[in-house]
């Protein structure tokens, strides 16, 4: 053997690395698919026909439609109020920004439910609302109760409480974007609302814009919580059924098919919204890509 052979290294017999952790995981999931799958085939407690018969029906589709108002109304109203509460935290004025965590501080820190159950009793706390003098003589008084509608509690508890999630996430999209650039447009004589508005919120957009989304679809299960006041959405349109009908399970899977519906319609929005306020903030002209890679 010449010393060139010697020197020569061995060539390098690679083995792959065997998972068998994986294996074992996709086996367990499987064995779990075939048996949901077989559970919702062969369980009669499904009665899917049940199901059937009232998914079309015309109180569960006009509980649908009560579900797609309040949500709209709720984000649309949340937003707009978030927006007020974003600046008044970011005020130079303390008090503004006291009554703003004040705000916040008592709306994220007790649960929704709790708050709907008091504005659907809020005519117990103040049976009378007037118009007058504060601290004086009232002009003219009504009854609270004759003054709202179940529908108007359900929405106002909602946009009261979504619009203390929206502050905070507007808040942190204006503080994303380079104070260098409220600077410079002050520079320009622009005013503070004229640089929020052409300036600085446009370019925070992306990022407000996923977790809006996200607050979206969580408000369109939220709205169920209305329930509390009540009112005619979705899931209490079920348990109105399934009071008379008794089939409880039936009429809630119903209603979680409903849900599922209108959620991926709403997660498909948001795919798209993202992907267009991401434009040249991404690789490949702003194209959001999925987890295989894939635009």
């Amino acid at each position: 053997m010449t010393e060139t052979e010697r020197a020569r290294p061995e060539v390098i017999r690679a083995v792959p690395v065997r998972h068998p952790g994986r294996w074992v995981a996709a086996v367990i999931i499987v064995v779990l698919a075939a048996m949901l799958v077989n559970n919702l085939i062969t369980n009669p407690n499904y009665n899917w026909p049940e199901q059937w018969k009232y998914f079309l029906s015309e109180p569960v589709l006009n509980g649908v439609r009560n579900t797609i108002w309040l949500t709209i109304a709720a984000m649309v109203g949340g937003v707009g109020l978030g927006i007020v509460l974003a600046l008044m935290r970011l005020s130079a004025n303390p008090l503004m920004r006291g009554a703003a965590w004040l705000y916040l501080w008592v709306f994220r820190g007790t649960p929704l439910y709790t708050q709907l159950l008091i504005w659907g009793n809020i005519g117990a706390l103040f049976p009378q609302v007037g118009i007058g003098i504060p601290f004086g003589p009232e002009f003219a008084t009504w009854p609270t109760n004759a003054l709202y509608s179940a529908a108007v509690m359900a929405a106002l508890g909602l946009i009261l409480n979504e619009a203390a999630y929206m502050a905070e996430i507007i808040r942190a999209g204006i503080l994303s974007v380079d104070p260098g650039q409220q600077e410079a447009s002050q520079a320009l004589g622009m005013t503070r609302m004229q640089t929020m508005r052409r300036i600085v919120l446009p370019q925070a957009m992306r990022v407000i814009v996923p977790p809006t989304g996200n607050e979206a679809i969580s408000m369109l299960k939220n709205t169920s919580l209305v329930v509390a006041i009540p009112y005619l959405e979705l899931t209490f349109t079920a348990q109105t059924i399934y009071a008379t009908t008794y089939q409880v399970i039936p009429m809630l899977i119903m209603a979680c098919i409903w849900y599922l519906i209108l959620s991926s319609i709403m997660m498909v929005g948001q795919y798209y919204l993202e992907r267009y306020f991401a434009k040249g903030s991404l690789p490949g002209g702003g194209r959001v890509r999925n987890v295989g890679g894939a635009a």
